[in-house]
């Protein structure tokens, strides 16, 4: 009886080597005759990952090379990959783009007795934005939504404010993903103003914490219904122009009122007092415009120039920074660094930039985060991971004299270079 027990026990082991034979119940402790590298590390999701390493000692030509995985929250590693050495016993694998989409561990063994390490890729969920509208009213709800990938369906993502001129952001409301790991949130100001809003992914064991592309809001006074005033764009690039314009109407009427001297008065944040410098005269349908070409962030009035005095409400004009970046190469190899530098207009010293790239959900992506210098420049230096090519662009994060702004994208082309020119560790 015991030998059949023992012949059983003996056949179901074998079964189970035939029916998994490339599962791992835990990573091998590794010792220093195999290496592995993984570049880049952290990545975003669907991004594509270079592993790669080298077989030291003696025989190391044409040996063979397995890769192995392990999927947050799985505690079984599975191959996945298999490749031989070259004649100084370098590797490499390429995991292409689509593949990667949440936190993993790496490691390979050589069936000669050498393991490597095990590496631990981090990996961001793409997060999307968009807002029925960019600009409203006190009062007035604004309805955000978007997707995260992968899917984290019922998991909670929260919409945050931009505090001063920092990457530090306040939580303003929050709600759970549906099914589809696609998100609503409407929330409204009762102050105008401009705002800059994110979504966030607190992340879990499947993803990394995760972040939005911030999106900038304006918030406008509302109307004053027999006095208004409007723009014909609310928010402007440095250097561009806008026409404030409205309509002066019999005080509680819809009557226009004609021939009526009015005076465009402004003012930037920090300041206390209206500057009314501008004078003008309503048409004959009640109707007055402006051109302006402000610098910074301004608040307009009109105002009648004589008494009795009546006054629109405040609207705000935005005005973006203008933004450049270059690279130091628009070519590299895989695990070069590459140098991104740049400017922004007006002076921007101390302000939070953001080096972003673009995602394959068509959104951009936050990979570095820097500071603008006192001279109002500003530089990235990115390892750049696997071979493909990459778009990057700076984003500069709004502070209270202006409303930020993104320099034009850059397209890079990444190469795969000999693995034994990578960096390895």
């Amino acid at each position: 009886m015991r030998l059949r027990f023992a012949l059983l026990g003996s056949l179901l082991a074998v079964l189970v080597a035939v029916v998994a034979p490339n599962i791992a119940s835990a990573a091998p402790h590794h010792n220093r005759g195999l290496t592995i590298n993984a570049t880049p590390n952290p990545i975003i999701a669907g991004e594509g990952v270079l592993i790669y390493g080298q077989l030291r000692g003696g025989d190391v030509a044409g040996q063979p090379v397995k890769l192995y995985h392990r999927i947050n929250p799985s505690t079984q590693f599975t191959l996945i990959g298999k490749t031989t050495t070259d004649k100084f016993g370098f590797y490499d694998f390429t995991r292409a783009e689509g593949i990667v989409y949440t936190n993993r561990s790496w490691f390979v063994r050589s069936p000669i007795g050498a393991h490597s390490r095990t590496i631990h890729e981090r990996v961001a969920a793409e997060v999307s934005l968009q807002a029925n509208m960019t600009t409203a009213d006190t009062g007035q709800p604004i309805v955000f939504s978007g997707h995260v990938t992968p899917n984290h369906a019922f998991e909670r993502v929260f919409l945050q404010v931009q505090k001063g001129a920092t990457d530090n952001w306040l939580t303003v409301a929050s709600t759970r993903l549906g099914p589809g790991s696609n998100y609503m949130i409407s929330h409204h100001w009762r102050m105008p103003g401009e705002r800059v809003v994110r979504v966030l992914f607190p992340g879990d064991r499947r993803n990394i914490q995760s972040a939005s592309d911030p999106l900038s809001i304006t918030i406008q006074q509302r109307q004053v219904p027999d006095f208004t005033i409007n723009s014909t764009d609310p928010v402007i690039q440095v250097g561009q122009s806008a026409t404030i314009f409205g309509k002066l109407y019999m005080k509680g009427t819809t009557t226009p009122e004609p021939n009526t001297p009015v005076t465009l008065c402004g003012k930037i944040a920090g300041q206390r007092q209206f500057t009314c410098d501008t004078a003008g005269v309503t048409g004959s349908d009640g109707s007055y415009s402006f051109n302006v070409s402000p610098v910074n962030n301004e608040a307009y009035v009109v105002e009648t120039t004589l008494p009795p005095h009546r006054h629109t409400a405040r609207l705000l004009e935005g005005v973006r920074d203008l933004v450049t970046m270059t690279a130091s190469s628009s070519t590299a190899n895989a695990g070069q660094k590459v140098t991104f530098t740049g400017t922004v207009t007006p002076d921007k010293a101390g302000d939070t930039v953001y080096l972003e790239r673009l995602g394959a959900d068509g959104n951009w992506h936050v990979v570095a985060i820097s500071t603008v210098r006192p001279n109002s420049t500003f530089q990235f230096v990115k390892v750049l991971g696997n071979p493909g090519t990459k778009t990057f662009r700076a984003h500069v994060l709004a502070d209270p004299l202006n409303v930020g702004g993104v320099s034009q994208p850059l397209t890079l082309t990444v190469t795969l270079p000999p693995v034994s020119s990578l960096p390895q560790s």
